[in-house]
């Protein structure tokens, strides 16, 4: 009875202290959630009430495409360079080579063109947002900004929030554009196709509907990336590593709801 007792006391001591723990996960999460919903509460209150800082938001949509516009290049065409490759045996097998240029252009459009660009730019516009306001709430601009009565949020983020919810779905259309023509590239690899030709090819599938779903979810990825740029740059720790944790984290939470969003408006496009 008494070598029972122990296990029975330790036992007791192990629930307990996994019961604190889910506690323990369950209170910061609900607080963490709280921080989002004043966070967006702020932002939506600041964005009707308060005039818009136009020349900062310019500033942020030309440093936005400037910074974006050569890497989405590059992966646009690799993408229809790559798309073309690989799509091309099984057609030719299947003598239906004259439907590459239009499944080429359709898959481009609907999916990878919005998603690739949503994800490049999770990287680069969202770490970089990131680690620029997490460095200023380190040296305490920030913190300067609310003492001499400037509103932080509608002159940091609320113009940066605009900037890349604009200036996403116009780097979709474009780096729809250059995979296309990737695509011209690669089936020139093989055949002779003159570039008229093949733009008339590859818009003969595509339809009305096929671009503007795509157009309208690539605003909501512009969204999400500015939201999360901004609050985890905003939100950081006062130490020096936070700035690395804050842009890492911005880049690995804005990648994962780009793609949770890209699923919720796949299944509500599908019942159109």
């Amino acid at each position: 009875m008494q070598s029972k007792l122990p296990l029975s006391h330790k036992n007791s001591t192990n629930n307990k202290l996994v019961f604190s723990k889910i506690k323990e996960i369950f209170i910061l999460f609900f607080i963490r959630l709280a921080n989002v919903v004043n966070y967006l509460k702020n932002i939506f209150r600041n964005l009707i009430s308060n005039k818009l800082e136009f020349q900062e938001f310019l500033k942020q949509c030309y440093q936005i495409g400037n910074k974006s516009v050569g890497l989405i290049s590059v992966t646009g065409i690799i993408i229809g360079l790559v798309l073309t490759i690989q799509s091309r045996p099984p057609l030719v097998d299947f003598g239906a080579v004259a439907m590459l240029p239009g499944m080429v252009a359709v898959s481009i459009i609907r999916e990878m063109g919005p998603v690739i660009t949503a994800l490049i730019c999770a990287g680069k516009i969202g770490s970089s947002m990131g680690a620029e306001l997490s460095s200023m709430r380190v040296t305490e601009q920030i913190d300067a900004m609310e003492v001499s009565n400037t509103n932080p949020i509608n002159f940091l983020i609320i113009p940066r929030v605009l900037a890349v919810t604009l200036m996403i779905p116009i780097l979709t259309l474009y780096a729809d554009a250059i995979g296309i023509f990737g695509s011209w590239l690669g089936v020139n690899i093989k055949d002779d196709v003159s570039l008229r030709l093949f733009i008339s090819q590859a818009f003969k599938s595509v339809e009305f509907i096929d671009i503007i779903p795509a157009l309208i979810k690539s605003f909501f990825f512009g969204a999400v990336i500015g939201l999360v740029g901004c609050y985890k740059g905003f939100n950081a720790g006062r130490g020096t590593e936070s700035v690395g944790i804050a842009a890492n984290s911005a880049v690995v939470t804005a990648s994962l709801l780009l793609i949770i969003v890209d699923l919720i408006a796949v299944q509500i496009t599908d019942l159109l």
